[in-house]
């Protein structure tokens, strides 16, 4: 009995592994999380796009701190993160539920005490993430009932300009998005778009070569400290992230704004890549390989005269 009490446990744990490793399928830089920092906007939902019409994941790691005077809600990040429970408070809470009734089962005294049997484990789980489904979606139904209304402003293009990558008849990008509640609204030129086209690919391309002196040049230091903490995972597990073939394949503006003596600008961008985990010793491909398309939101902040930089990355 003991040992079908082991073998059913194990076939848990597995489980919970099998889903919480879907979170890390995607190594690239800033890939299968959203961390950054939006000014006062880093809580706040961007404007949903015709690239990405869906909802942007809430920000989970940033330096700004949650406040409710610009974001009208006390939101913390992480609270329904990622990962089969949801991460944060509500996550530790279901995983510290499945461990507790693990070891019950471990140590013969049943699952939670009562609950015994591989269906009872299945039925748990299923119940756990209902809740955490139904939890979402109240949570997100929430958000959107107390956000404040957006208020649409069309911009045309600056005459005699040359059509570009964000507006423009047959271009990849559309036009000026919808003005946000908080900050003045701020109108991009070719340059900008031209610039944030350049980033996509010169950030991928340093992270993929290590390169945090490069990193350094084109993200805030906020966003760089990320960057160097997942070059560091890779180096203790002895494998290198490579992302090449990176390619804009559509996009558009979802909101720019000033905030004092910043500019921010969030876009949406679909673009295709190649992104492998190889063996840092052999070279042998350990992850990926194959050519996929991702659909992401990027933040970029600058000081009035100043460059862009990366300043937020958003899944979109």
């Amino acid at each position: 009995m003991m040992r079908h009490r082991w073998l059913i446990a194990l076939a848990a744990i597995a489980t919970v592994f099998i889903f919480t490793a879907a979170d890390q399928a995607d190594a690239r830089a800033g890939g299968g999380s959203s961390a950054g920092s939006r000014g006062s906007r880093t809580f706040s939902a961007p404007p949903s796009t015709r690239t990405a019409p869906s909802t942007a994941a809430p920000i989970q790691r940033s330096t700004t701190q949650p406040n409710a005077a610009t974001t009208g809600q006390a939101t913390r990040p992480g609270l329904l993160g990622g990962g089969l429970f949801g991460g944060g408070l509500l996550g530790g809470l279901a995983a510290g539920f499945i461990g507790a009734g693990l070891f019950g089962m471990l140590f013969g005294h049943g699952f939670m005490g009562g609950m015994g049997g591989f269906a009872s484990i299945l039925g748990l789980l299923l119940q756990i993430g209902l809740v955490i489904i139904v939890a979402r979606l109240a949570f997100a139904w929430w958000q959107r009932r107390n956000a404040p209304s957006y208020a649409t402003q069309a911009a045309g293009p600056t005459p005699g300009a040359a059509p570009h990558a964000f507006g423009g008849l047959g271009s990849m990008f559309g036009g000026n998005a919808p003005a946000a509640p908080a900050g003045e609204p701020v109108t991009l030129e070719k340059a900008d778009y031209d610039t944030f086209e350049t980033l996509l690919a010169d950030v991928q391309a340093a992270y993929s070569a290590g390169d945090l002196a490069a990193l350094r040049g084109k993200a805030t230091p906020e966003m760089v400290s990320y960057f160097a903490e997942e070059l560091a995972d890779n180096a203790s597990r002895g494998v290198i992230n490579r992302v090449t073939d990176v390619k804009l394949l559509q996009g558009d503006l979802s909101e720019a704004w000033r905030e004092g003596g910043h500019e921010y600008a969030t876009v949406a961008m679909r673009f295709a890549l190649t992104d492998t985990t190889v063996d840092r010793a052999s070279g042998r491909t350990v992850e990926g390989g194959t050519p996929g398309e991702v659909t992401e939101l990027w933040t970029f902040m600058r000081t009035r005269g100043g460059n862009w930089l990366l300043s937020a990355i958003q899944q979109g």
